[in-house]
């Protein structure tokens, strides 16, 4: 399937009136907004589009809010906040709490305020919730293989807070849950991925967005726009609405050029993922 290669945003804005944008990695970096990002959405929402930003961040979407704050990222860009966080939170809640063992950083406890959970180690536990690694800055998902097959020994059934695999974190990156959750569900365990790319998350930003809009948009006036080939395009060709991919973000790598990448690389680079996007830009500019 061709792909059409953008300059800017405004050239296919027209077509939309909902925008269900990622965040790290298209809006900012982890340590700092990208000001163009902004500027582009902002300027979607001031010609009457409306903009759900839908990220995997494994916390609910007030906490994400204010780090959208704290790294400059304006009000007037988006909305609304999805998180996988939120969708998180409605699995633990439907579970009446319990007694859960949590994978992850201590700063992602703020996903269970307010839920009936006690936390208990693997021989306790009713079932895992992962957030991410415990030192996602020295830890590698290898480390956690015999963690793993301490939970499939008791069988239990684990949410990922986060599906995504790895983020940029400026230069650096970074494994999430979601590398953790692969490798648990490899080894025979059961998962359910509380993020991109799966329904429940988009299903809840579409709401989300039609509250805000007064109504629903219909699918072909609707874009996911990211820079994850595993999640935000294979999200949006699931959910059947055009995807715009952002090849500066974590796939630079495999690129010629994280500005200027070739048409034959992206094509490859396609082909390999078994998937392609509606539309390509570098970055998110108006």
């Amino acid at each position: 399937m061709p792909f059409a290669c953008l300059d800017r945003f405004s050239t296919v804005a027209p077509r939309y009136d909902v925008v269900l944008c990622d965040v790290w990695g298209v809006v900012h970096n982890g340590l700092a907004a990208h000001g163009e990002a902004c500027e582009a959405l902002a300027r979607f929402r001031a010609g009457g589009g409306t903009v759900i930003l839908i990220t995997n961040a494994p916390r609910p979407s007030a906490w994400v809010m204010r780090q959208l704050d704290r790294l400059g990222v304006p009000g007037a860009a988006y909305d609304g906040v999805m998180t996988s966080g939120d969708v998180t939170r409605d699995v633990v809640a439907g579970r009446n709490g319990g007694a859960v063992f949590h994978i992850g950083p201590e700063r992602d406890v703020t996903i269970f305020d307010g839920l009936n959970v006690r936390f208990t180690p693997v021989e306790q536990a009713e079932y895992a919730v992962c957030s991410g690694l415990f030192d996602d800055t020295a830890e590698t998902p290898e480390d956690y293989r015999d963690l793993m097959a301490r939970l499939r020994g008791r069988g239990l059934f684990m949410v990922c807070a986060n599906p995504d695999l790895v983020v940029e974190r400026g230069a650096a990156r970074v494994y999430c849950a979601g590398a953790i959750a692969d490798l648990y569900a490899g080894m025979g365990g059961e998962v359910l991925y509380a993020g991109k790319p799966h329904r429940p998350i988009y299903d809840a930003a579409l709401a989300k967005a039609a509250a805000a809009r007064g109504a629903a948009a219909p699918p072909g006036r609707t874009l996911a726009i990211g820079d994850s080939l595993r999640t935000d395009i294979t999200g949006a060709r699931a959910l059947g609405i055009d995807g715009l991919f952002v090849s500066g973000g974590i796939h630079a790598e495999q690129l010629d050029s994280r500005d200027s990448p070739s048409t034959a690389a992206l094509a490859g680079m396609f082909a390999t993922a078994g998937i392609t996007p509606h539309a390509v830009t570098s970055r998110l500019v108006w």
